[in-house]
């Protein structure tokens, strides 16, 4: 019998930090990653290049079925391309996250895409970023984080980023708009953002990200997680 590739699970709401935590530890552990939010921005982004409405649940899970995407490394960077096509930073724009949380919301999406993201799974081992990877992708994780923090200092992170990049943001719209993402997520009728019951809460809000990660390689050390 092949051997079942290990997962760790980081799920949490938008802006904990998880994805850099995930891409960090991926890196140190020398394993797989899946950014599952990347899969539903690029199904909003698919939509909105090819006129399928937000509202068009069909169309959606159509786009989910035959999404046509690759997640190379170049140059020791990740890529993610969309129809040939490098979408890397336009998956991260502001109005992609805010449909990519609609979208994300739909059962029918959510159900096509549910195998392509266990697909990911694969020796030596599997970091999976989420906000359903320990509850509903990989309940049989053998370690699941789940990575949270305030409103406020997701808000205040979120503005830094923006600011340095250049964009003009709102700290006051960042704020709400998180809200807005929050009760979606949580509140969705398929896969809501909570933390399954064995994993374990990180709150980053008083924490930088090598204090998160000094606490997530504890964790694995203790588990044995390998």
């Amino acid at each position: 019998m092949s051997a079942v590739a290990p997962v760790i699970t980081i799920d949490g709401p938008s802006g904990s930090g998880k994805g850099t935590v995930s891409r960090l530890l991926a890196e140190k552990l020398g394993w797989h990653l899946l950014d599952s939010g990347a899969l539903y921005r690029l199904v909003a982004l698919a939509a909105q290049r090819r006129s399928v409405a937000l509202e068009d649940v069909e169309g959606l899970a159509g786009l989910a079925v035959d999404l046509d995407t690759e997640f190379p490394v170049i140059d020791g960077v990740s890529r993610v391309y969309l129809e040939g096509d490098d979408v890397t930073l336009a998956i991260r724009a502001e109005e992609c996250g805010a449909a990519a949380s609609r979208v994300a919301a739909l059962p029918a999406v959510r159900e096509a895409l549910l195998e392509r993201q266990r697909a990911f799974r694969r020796l030596p081992g599997l970091v999976a970023d989420g906000r359903d990877m320990g509850t509903v992708v990989f309940p049989d994780a053998p370690l699941k984080i789940f990575l949270t923090a305030s409103i406020s200092a997701r808000a205040d992170r979120r503005w830094k980023q923006l600011r340095e990049q250049g964009v003009d943001a709102n700290l006051d719209a960042l704020y709400r708009d998180l809200e807005e993402r929050d009760a979606r997520d949580a509140q969705r009728s398929v896969s809501p953002l909570k933390a399954a019951p064995d994993a374990v809460e990180v709150d980053s809000t008083a924490m930088d990200i090598p204090a998160v990660m000094a606490r997530i390689l504890s964790l694995i050390a203790d588990r044995g997680v390998q």
